[in-house]
Parts: C-alpha cells; sequence; structure tokens
C-alpha cells in the first residue's frame, strides 16, 4: 500500500467515538495515566495511525519511542504470527528457549560493551532499572547510588528513587530507597550553576568529584551512577561533548559502575544502535527497552559478564524473555541493522536543521536540540529570558492534534519528535508544516 503523505480529518477530533471512548476510559481507567490530549487510536501503519472515527494521524510520538519499525511493519507482525503458532510461553527463568538465546545472541552482538556480557530479560524499562539497581549493589557490596536532577528511569520503587524528572512522580510515594543523591545534569540552555560552556570547564560534571564526593557522599560507598546519554522526559537535554567521558573517568577512578539507561534513547533511535556511541563511553551496564521489539512489551540489563556474579534465584522474571517479545526483537534488530538506524541519522538532520530555521522565525522557540530522531524544541515565552512557556506548549500540542499530527511533550516545556524510524523525507516535511501551522495558531 502506498504511503499517505497529508493527515486526513473526516471530522474534527475528537469526534464522537472518540469522545464516547474518552468518557468510558475516564470512569474504567485509573486517573494516574497522562494523555495530552483526546487521541482515540484504533490501528496503525508505518508513521500513521486512525482512531476511532477514521482520522488519519500523522505519528510522530510513537508510542513514546516505542514502534522504531512503524506500527505493524510487515516483518515484526509475520515474526509475531508465527511464533505465536509455535509457543506463547514457558517461563525462561524455569525452563530453556531458543528464542531467547537467538535474541541475547543477536543483542549482545551489538551492545557497546567489549569482551564478555550477558544479558536479562525482562517486561520493561523500569524493571530494566530496577535490574540494574540490584545488580550493582549485589556486585559491588556498595550502597549508595548517584542520579541525575531531570532524569526519568521508571516508576516502580526503585526506578523512582532514581527518577527526578517531575515532582508528582514522587508525591506522596516516600519514603524511597535510602541513599540514592540526585546532582544537576549537563543542561547548558539552563544550566543549574549559571555557567557558560565551555567557559564553564564541565563543572556540570566535575561537581560530582570536587563538590559531591569531597562533603557529603563518600565515593567508595557508591555502588553506581545511573545515567541517561540524552534526558528523555526531562526535555530532550543533550549534554555537552565531554560530559559522559569525564563522568565514565570518575566513576573508574573510584571503582563505581557507569549504568547508562538507552530505554529511550537506544535500538537506533538517535542514529547509532545505542546513543552512548556518540560520545565513545562505555558503560558497565544498560538497561534497554521501549524500541526493542516494536510495541511488544519488552526490556533488557546488559552487563559486564564479570559483573553478573549474583547466585540462580537471587533475581527473576516470570514473563521477560516472552518468546513472542523475542520474535518480534530478532525481527526489529534485523530491521535496524538493516537500513533504518541509519535513516534515522538522516531524517534527524532534516528534522533539526528545519527546526533550527524555524526558531529564527518564532520567538517562542526556544532551544532546539537532539541526535537522530530523538528531537526536542522547547518552548519559551521569550528566546531573551527563556522563561519556559508550558501553557503555550500544551496549547502547540492541542493544534497540532486538531490538524493531524500526534506529538508529545518532554520536560517542563519542551515538544519531543520520536517518529518511528521508518519515516521518509516527505513525511518529514509535512509534520514540520504542521508544526509551524500549530506554533502560528498557537502563539
Amino acid at each position: 500500500m502506498a504511503r499517505p503523505e497529508r493527515p486526513h480529518l473526516l471530522v474534527a477530533p475528537p469526534g464522537p467515538r472518540a469522545r464516547a471512548l474518552v468518557a468510558r476510559d475516564r470512569d474504567l481507567l485509573s486517573p494516574s495515566l497522562t494523555r495530552s490530549y483526546p487521541a482515540a487510536i484504533e490501528r496503525g501503519e508505518g508513521c500513521w495511525v486512525w482512531d476511532v472515527d477514521g482520522n488519519r494521524y500523522l505519528d510522530f510520538a510513537a508510542g513514546i519511542a516505542v514502534c522504531a519499525t512503524g506500527h505493524c511493519h510487515p516483518d515484526v507482525v509475520a515474526a509475531i504470527r508465527e511464533q505465536a503458532g509455535q509457543l506463547l510461553h514457558i517461563g525462561s527463568g524455569d525452563f530453556y528457549s531458543p528464542r531467547l538465546v537467538e535474541l541475547a545472541d543477536a543483542l549482545l552482538r551489538v551492545a557497546p560493551i567489549r569482551g564478555r556480557k550477558q544479558v536479562f530479560f525482562c517486561n520493561s524499562g523500569a524493571e530494566a532499572i530496577e535490574s540494574a539497581l540490584k545488580l550493582a549493589r549485589y556486585h559491588t557490596k556498595r550502597h549508595r547510588v548517584v542520579a541525575f536532577m531531570g532524569a526519568f528511569h521508571g516508576r516502580t520503587m526503585g526506578a523512582i528513587s532514581l527518577t527526578g524528572s517531575k515532582v508528582v512522580q514522587r508525591r506522596s510515594f516516600a519514603p524511597f530507597i535510602p541513599e540514592v543523591t540526585h546532582i544537576p545534569y549537563g543542561y547548558c540552555y539552563r544550566c543549574a550553576y549559571l555557567l557558560e560552556y565551555p567557559r564553564c570547564e564541565l563543572w556540570c560534571a566535575r561537581y560530582l568529584e570536587e563538590m559531591l564526593f569531597e562533603t557529603l557522599v563518600p565515593p567508595e560507598e557508591v555502588a553506581a551512577i545511573f545515567v541517561e546519554p540524552i534526558q528523555g522526559e526531562g526535555g530532550i537535554v543533550v549534554p555537552p561533548p565531554e560530559y559522559h567521558r569525564i563522568l565514565k573517568g570518575i566513576a573508574e577512578k573510584y571503582g563505581i559502575l557507569y549504568v547508562v539507561d538507552e530505554v529511550q534513547t537506544g535500538m537506533g533511535r538517535t542514529g547509532k544502535m545505542f546513543a552512548i556511541e556518540h560520545w565513545g563511553v562505555e558503560p558497565d551496564i544498560i538497561a534497554v527497552a521501549k524500541g526493542i521489539a516494536s510495541g511488544l512489551p519488552l526490556g533488557a540489563m546488559i552487563a559486564r559478564a564479570d559483573l553478573m556474579s549474583w547466585e540462580a534465584g537471587a533475581h527473576g522474571t516470570t514473563f521477560g524473555g516472552n518468546p513472542v517479545s523475542c520474535a518480534a526483537a530478532l525481527a526489529t534488530l534485523r530491521l535496524l541493522e538493516g537500513g533504518l538506524v541509519e535513516n534515522a541519522a538522516r531524517r534527524g538532520e532534516q528534522l533539526l536543521g528545519r527546526l533550527i530555521e524555524l526558531r529564527e522565525k518564532y520567538p517562542c522557540l526556544g532551544d532546539v536540540r537532539g541526535k537522530g530522531l530523538l528531537v526536542g524544541a522547547e518552548i519559551v515565552e521569550d528566546q531573551r529570558t527563556r522563561a519556559r512557556a508550558p501553557g503555550l506548549r500544551d496549547r502547540i500540542l492541542e493544534e497540532c492534534f486538531r490538524r493531524g499530527l500526534l506529538l508529545l511533550g518532554a520536560g517542563a516545556s519542551a515538544i519531543r519528535f520520536t517518529p518511528p524510524l521508518v519515516v521518509t523525507e516527505p513525511e518529514v516535511d509535512t509534520a514540520l508544516e504542521i508544526f509551524e501551522e500549530g506554533l502560528r495558531a498557537a502563539a
């Protein structure tokens, strides 16, 4: 089927069926779920989705960067169908599975950790983080952890103890896991120290050793540093070029594990298989999820084999490494290595370059940043003051939705662009045309 080039709205969204579904949803589902606008999606293909009223939208959210190969890629669907006809579940913690071993071999082959490494499969990004946290404490016999303000690692109790993205995610859930210390991330546009790169000499990274380890946290008690290569939920924040190399050097100096959260940034999203590869830094542990199985639930925690020192029964899973999810992940990896990672890099340059041009025309566009198809545009009241404009950001999202473009927010006032990695040049052009229309209408 030829790909459509423009959204097509049969009725003004949300249509009558969407409104009815939203009303039922509010009655039946937990109010803790966040929805940016009333999009009621029924089916999808590639970068396009259709709602229950038949409206066709261009999807630049991709399930929060989950649908890496697009909606219902035929290769992924075929792999799922074949595996579903053979075996749905066996329990990777109790029996051996050929799909599990096959996927482990394929994933470890592309993971940016030298030497022998091993993987633990689970169901989600939060579970991958939980696994990494437990392993880091188990192996090092240390109890402290360093994480970052603006970070999002998940909402389970271990993961939320590391998360520092929004106070609503932490309110009323304390006490958290103790001895987690958060420090500011390398966010040059909004430097926590009011310094300017490069005259700052990367104080945001050096603060860890020269301030935190000197005053509050004994480094010999720190098991791990948990860090996102690019902060996702925090606003698509790309740190300065030397940032990860400095942090990793400090970690190595004190025997601290460098745990990289690639849940949103991994699996080709940034134009490399893993985002940390942009900086040539080798992690000790990697957390993976989201795009790994093109929409099926799957997470993975990858570590150097010498770190996997825990005994049988110390950690496990019931559904992790489900054979259907593994089949989807194998098909996904083949597609990523077959050209989608390179496409993410090319289309990302197109997307970022055009957004930078738009910034010259619209004072409400502040910083524009990203790598590959993980791009953020920060919405501000004024480019000079850089005052955040969350209300304006939400109006822009709403205006884009009403014109057939699906986008999501990130951080306090940023908009994230995370289309499927199959996105084409005309589709990027279409999205940017609609985004500019939404900007004009909202501003």
